[in-house]
């Protein structure tokens, strides 16, 4: 079963609908039993950082979700997901981030000709080798929305970057932690293919 924690942070039934799309049975919840009985579990989200981890800690899931990556379940995150694995967000400052992984999210930076939010279908490139992304070509496109992005402290976790006015962290692999910036289950075959990578571990 796939836990998708719903923490008020949008996003959630396009998830939930692609992972029942591939067959495997998935529950919205908040509920921090039903997110530790799971074999997988996705934190999705979009908005803003600050708000998200407040609302995290009101409702008790900053423990559930640390006991979830300590018990080496998989763990998926998307979007707003990715970026509050790490310690700190440009957004947000003074607010900590959940620190399963080093680094901090950065803005994008402001260029000619390039919009932020960075809304659109970008390629990838794999400096790593990551699970996520077997059968998938190398400059493959994904679909992004967001204004902030990652910089890894170590890069050796980052399995996927794209080019947006800079280097962006597109994804990151680190034991039973995986993230993407992207959205997956709005990414078409492409996006799909790296969710069943995700359920398939």
């Amino acid at each position: 079963m796939v836990a998708i924690i719903d923490y008020d942070a949008g996003n959630i039934r396009s998830v939930e609908k692609a992972v029942r799309y591939l067959g495997k049975e998935a529950v919205v919840t908040s509920d921090p039993e039903k997110i530790l009985a799971a074999d997988r579990v996705i934190l999705p989200g979009v908005g803003a950082f600050g708000d998200a981890m407040k609302r995290l800690h009101a409702m008790g899931l900053v423990e559930v979700i640390r006991q979830v990556a300590e018990r080496g379940t998989p763990f998926l995150g998307i979007c707003l997901g990715l970026q509050l694995l790490f310690e700190k967000s440009e957004e947000s400052p003074g607010v900590a981030g959940l620190g399963l992984l080093r680094g901090e999210i950065l803005r994008l930076p402001e260029l000619p000709g390039l919009k932020v939010p960075h809304i659109g279908w970008n390629s990838l490139k794999y400096p790593n080798p990551g699970r996520l992304f077997r059968g998938i070509p190398e400059d493959s496109y994904v679909y992004f929305v967001h204004s902030y992005y990652l910089k890894a402290q170590d890069e050796g976790i980052v399995t996927a970057t794209t080019e947006y006015g800079t280097l962006v962290h597109a994804s990151v692999e680190s034991g039973n932690l995986f993230a993407c910036q992207f959205h997956p289950e709005k990414s078409s075959e492409t996006g799909l293919t790296i969710l069943e990578n995700f359920l398939s571990i």
